[in-house]
């Protein structure tokens, strides 16, 4: 049978880890979740980053990903906002 929850850390960059005040987090989600659901989750949690929302870039395991990918267990996602400066 398989494991309802998975359990992945999140780095944070730049507004996310603004507002959450730490570089990473280790969260239990759902079988099945996205990398746009640990998106969503995070912003219904801050929602100051509601404005990153749609300019949000996803990774898995440094490789960049579509919002639709699915999360396993053991992943490391990121979370890319857009990064201004020169």
């Amino acid at each position: 049978m398989a494991e309802s929850t998975l359990t992945i850390t999140v780095k944070l960059f730049a507004a996310y880890q603004e507002a959450y005040g730490v570089s990473e987090l280790r969260l239990e989600v759902p079988t099945g979740t996205t990398v746009a659901d640990i998106r969503d989750r995070l912003i219904a949690e801050h929602p100051k980053l509601e404005g990153w929302r749609s300019s949000t870039r996803f990774g898995i395991n440094l490789e960049e990903v579509q919002p639709e990918t699915p999360v396993h267990s053991g992943d490391e996602v990121v979370l890319i906002p857009p990064v201004s400066g020169g």
